[in-house]
């Protein structure tokens, strides 16, 4: 394991030279805030040794030097909205956080591009490209708990429209990053094509911050969907609602979303958002929420009635138009009806092959009998991103630590028997590092490491993260 080196009173200093007295601190009070991100089981938590707010790439450049020289961890974070532990600080060290880095820089309507700083809340971005009539596509359901665009790139997130847009990766023209060394680099272009050399933005955008911290991204923008439609399908079986989104592609239809809630889901969502929630009360209901658009009102209107059809044949109880103050509440708060359930819960992010998602939901069903631990489902159906979260409720504190033990061997190695992988859009983080080891094959995770070397190679950036390096 790589040993650092502590932060001294001397580092201290030196940190606040770089950025001002105010924005970098030791104190305890000031540092507890950053020992985790959305991750409530303790046995996940780390203190970091200092805090730091830069304001420009360039001091982040100064402190990732001033890192480099004294072989000090440094943990980039966003808006500590991730679920994989990410954010924590598993070697201690540095937090650099980027709250004051959360500006706009340029939005141009005309050239349909953005260019933010890392710290600038996802959600602000959306607005910002509305108010042009415009669409920033990514759209992680987190973006109302205050996400931001660095924890985006840094996971590659997904969300409620990559079904339709693809997840961050795909609405990112450039970055300018600072590597481990302090030097700035700016990889990728303004370009829809080129061919120049490795994608090194790509390889950048996923990588939990474990190869370059990125500082700022240009983003692609695009014309606002006209004329949509939200529909909710709902069913009395989880089967019937997954033969749809095959069915509505090869009818010609391209959705902007396509999700799907389970009955444990909505019956926790009810309950704990209170809101009235159609059949929830019913045996095995499903809901399936689709969104639609269409050039003009008309061509809307068509694609609902095809869609409509479609539900018919594979056999809905009913239909609905899935209204924002319910429906989509319910889908995108599902953490804080979990949390309110259960404090402490596992949020899964697991990914399979579309037509595997039927077996998956079956085997998860098993698995929640076998090891009596409660779950609740939700799930991106068009991209077979599952979202399973388990629950400890009142169960002791080493029962469940256990028992989830047992419980992630059975549900990753049946994943990928079918295909899939550990995370479709959280990351793997601190808290899936084992599984990463236990299921990547040896080639290519050999070549991981070896990446990660020749960008870092004192292992300061984010250690601990994704998988082990060793000396």
């Amino acid at each position: 394991m790589t040993q650092y080196n502590p932060v001294t009173d001397d580092i201290m200093k030196a940190l606040k030279h770089i950025v001002g007295d105010r924005f970098a601190s030791n104190n305890p009070d000031k540092l507890v805030a950053y020992k985790t991100d959305q991750e409530e089981n303790v046995i996940f938590q780390h203190m970091p040794e200092a805090v730091v707010y830069p304001e420009t790439t360039e001091q982040v450049a100064e402190i990732m030097k001033l890192a480099n020289e004294k072989r000090i961890p440094v943990t980039p974070r966003s808006g500590g909205t991730g679920l994989a532990g990410g954010a924590i600080p598993v070697r201690g060290g540095i937090v650099l956080v980027f709250d004051r880095m959360n500006k706009i820089l340029e939005l141009d309507p005309e050239n349909l591009y953005v260019r933010v700083q890392a710290g600038t809340p996802t959600l602000e971005i959306q607005n910002a490209a509305k108010a042009h009539g415009l669409l920033y596509a990514g759209d992680p359901c987190s973006t109302d708990a205050g996400c931001e665009i660095g924890g985006n790139i840094s996971t590659n997130a997904g969300g409620n429209k990559a079904v339709r847009f693809g997840t961050t990766r795909n609405q990112v023209y450039s970055l300018r990053c600072v590597t481990a060394q302090g030097e700035i680099m700016d990889v990728g272009a303004r370009l829809k094509k080129q061919s120049t050399g490795y994608a090194l933005e790509q390889l950048i955008i996923g990588s939990e911050g474990t190869l370059a911290i990125v500082t700022e991204a240009t983003l692609k923008l695009q014309a606002l969907p006209q004329n949509t439609i939200d529909m909710l399908a709902i069913f009395n079986d989880v089967d019937k609602a997954l033969k749809l989104p095959n069915k509505i592609l090869k009818a010609g239809i391209n959705p902007i979303s396509l999700e799907l809630m389970d009955t444990n889901c909505i019956q926790l969502c009810k309950k704990n958002l209170e809101i009235d929630l159609p059949h929830a009360d019913e045996k095995g209901v499903t809901y399936v929420i689709i969104t639609i658009d269409g050039l003009t009102a008309d061509e809307a209107d068509e694609k609902m009635e095809k869609i409509a059809d479609i539900c018919d044949e594979v056999g809905v109880v009913d239909m609905l138009m899935a209204d924002q103050d319910r429906i989509w509440r319910a889908r995108r708060d599902i953490a804080e009806a979990t949390r309110i359930e259960s404090l402490v819960f596992y949020a899964e992010d697991i990914v399979v092959p579309v037509d595997k998602i039927s077996d998956l939901m079956k085997k998860l069903t098993e698995l929640e009998a076998t090891y009596g631990i409660r779950t609740m489902t939700a799930a991106h159906i068009g991209d077979g991103n599952i979202h399973v979260h388990a629950m400890q409720c009142d169960t002791p504190d080493e029962v469940w630590n256990s028992k989830l033990d047992d419980f992630h061997a059975d549900l990753y190695g049946y994943v990928y028997q079918l295909g899939g992988r550990l995370s479709g859009e959280h990351g793997i983080g601190s808290k899936k590092i084992r599984e990463m080891e236990m299921f990547t094959p040896k080639v290519p995770l050999q070549y991981m490491r070896a990446i990660k070397k020749v960008f870092d190679p004192q292992n300061i950036l984010n250690p601990g993260k994704i998988f082990t390096v060793e000396e």
